[in-house]
């Protein structure tokens, strides 16, 4: 039997971490206009929000390959937690003096521990079990992050947003001193749930380090390798192309789940409304994710799902330009069933035969979600527009769709440059 197949206790513990991946990962939506008001920023000085937490991705990809490289997966995860904890502890200077630069600091440095983790955690669940059904797993893994993605905003809202509305009509009247110090007291807000926050992912670290996960998984095994060095791991083809992959999906995931609200209220849609729709397609990828379960290995191949998968986002995006109003943001929202399985489907195709190249690969491939942060501006831009206008602005979607359809039936499958 396949020494990496360690039972299912490692999938219930990568369960827990890919939990935390989406809940750490969704409170920027609630961070972006509590810092706006508590540190009284522009719309677009609140948006680097986003921009520290996934520029962090690209830039510390590879360097944390290396770390891996150097603890092994399982001691990689718990270095990952530890510091996504200090990050978050970073809010607690930041919240006492105000200071915006500060806050972006630890958004930066939880993307760093996060990146160390998704490096580390994402090859683990393809290779700890048969490579022919790690999008079964990751699949599974998909569930987890999105429900959590679902409760995190709401939650850190509670705390720190709950008399948002009121606050702001008390701060517009107010000037000076009583200004400065209602601002303080707001800021103070967050505090409490990062501290907890903090703690808690010291806790879990502690729980990876001395939990039953197995850390002698064979990756030359696990990734069908041959076993020729070809001394670069830019000599696969199936990777370079699956980082693009990735890219391309993750830019299409984050407009169709963060920019439908933007999208309805271009057709008409009042903002009481507008404001629910990115839970529609968070809903379509959990349904996507159970088909996943259900299917692959046993009755569609990984590459096929993909396949089928970049069709329907074509057919869905072709749907919302011609449609309008609700019937539009639907197509948008139904996006999230035809993205689903593109993360679980990518990953096992591009780091198939990597062997000893595993590690670094999946840098490669984490570097590709930088693609949330690139192609969603785009999206913004091309809305704005006159010349293009929000329903023509999604043939952005086409490109995406296209190169992934084209991974999926050729890309995956090249394995040299000649």
């Amino acid at each position: 039997m396949s020494s990496n197949r360690g039972g299912i206790m490692p999938i219930i513990i990568l369960g827990i971490l890919f939990f935390i991946f989406g809940f750490v990962t969704w409170l920027n939506g609630s961070l972006i206009p509590y810092l706006k008001i508590a540190c009284e920023l522009t719309a677009a000085q609140a948006l680097l929000v986003t921009s520290a937490f996934y520029i962090s991705y690209f830039v510390m990809a590879l360097p944390m390959a290396r770390v891996l490289r150097a603890t092994g997966f399982k001691n990689g995860m718990m270095v990952g937690l530890l510091v996504m904890a200090a990050g978050a502890l970073l809010f607690i200077p930041a919240a006492m003096t105000r200071t915006y630069a500060v806050f972006l600091l630890g958004l930066f440095v939880i993307g760093t521990g996060l990146t160390l983790l998704q490096t580390a955690s994402n090859p683990y669940i393809t290779i700890v079990g048969p490579i022919e059904s790690a999008a079964q797993r990751i699949s599974i893994m998909g569930i987890c992050n999105k429900l959590a993605g679902m409760a995190a905003p709401s939650i850190l809202a509670a705390v720190i947003l709950h008399d948002a509305d009121t606050l702001e009509a008390s701060l517009a009247a107010m000037t000076g001193p009583d200004r400065i110090a209602a601002l303080d007291d707001l800021a103070l807000r967050v505090i409490n749930p990062y501290a907890i926050m903090a703690g808690a992912l010291v806790v879990l670290a502690l729980f990876v380090r001395f939990s039953p996960l197995p850390d002698n998984v064979s990756e030359d095994e696990a990734t069908h390798a041959s076993g020729v060095d070809r001394g670069s791991v830019m000599a696969y083809p199936q990777l370079v192309f699956g980082a693009v992959a990735i890219f391309f999906y993750v830019g299409a995931e984050v407009i169709a789940g963060d920019a439908i609200g933007l999208y309805g209220q271009s057709q008409g849609i009042p903002l009481s409304e507008t404001k629910n729709f990115t839970s529609w397609t968070m809903g379509a990828m959990l349904v996507g994710y159970v088909i996943g379960i259900l299917t692959i290995p046993k009755f569609i191949t990984q590459a096929r799902a993909l396949m089928v998968s970049s069709v329907a986002g074509i057919a869905l995006a072709c749907a919302a330009m011609l449609t309008s109003g609700y019937t539009s943001v639907l197509c948008i929202a139904l996006l999230g069933l035809a993205n689903a399985l593109m993360w679980p489907a990518i990953w096992p195709l591009a780091i198939e035969g990597l062997g000893k190249y595993t590690k670094t690969g999946s840098a490669l491939l984490i570097m590709g979600i930088v693609g949330g942060a690139v192609l969603t501006p785009m999206f913004g831009a091309l809305s704005d527009s006159p010349a293009v206008g929000s329903r023509m602005a999604l043939l952005i979607f086409m490109p995406c769709y296209l190169f992934i359809g084209w991974y999926a039936v050729k890309g995956h499958k090249l394995r040299s440059w000649s």
